[in-house]
């Protein structure tokens, strides 16, 4: 799985003008699956989500998690995260998950995130969204399950 990951002041997803989900102080989470991705890359993701250390302590230094400043997360599906175009000029989706498999991930992502004790709140899956945010910081990451590049050696 990849995450483009950026922590937010507020985080929201509007659908053809509707409000579908909103986040105060947290993280939003872009989020794509790859063709044989599964449980164990859910659930790399969501720990990885819960514990980063990108929040300020007291100090002023990277050092909390989003579970130690009850953050919340949105989560959002985009494939095109594994968009490939170092070839041509129109991008292939080809490393991305065919949505019957990647859905049920991404689903299966927020449900984690929700056991570990992280308010969590999803996009609408296949929909064209609006995403608003303030990025705080600005901090973003990318994160790649360990399968799928080195971002997760020595995590």
């Amino acid at each position: 799985m990849r995450a483009v990951v950026q922590r937010v002041r507020t985080a929201s997803v509007r659908v053809e003008g509707e409000p579908v989900a909103a986040i105060g102080r947290g993280l939003l989470a872009l989020v794509a699956a790859a063709p044989g991705d599964g449980p164990r890359q859910v659930e790399w993701l969501a720990e990885k989500l819960a514990h980063l250390r990108i929040f300020e302590d007291d100090a002023g230094k990277m050092n909390r998690s989003l579970l130690e400043v009850g953050g919340e997360a949105l989560i959002v599906s985009q494939f095109t995260l594994y968009g490939d175009a170092r070839k041509g000029r129109r991008p292939s989706f080809l490393g991305a998950a065919r949505p019957e498999v990647a859905e049920p991930l991404i689903e299966a992502l927020c449900e984690s995130l929700r056991r570990a004790g992280v308010p969590t709140r999803m996009g609408r899956f296949g929909a064209h969204m609006v995403v608003s945010l303030e990025n705080d910081g600005p901090v973003t990451l990318i994160l790649d399950s360990p399968e799928r590049g080195d971002a997760g050696v020595g995590a």
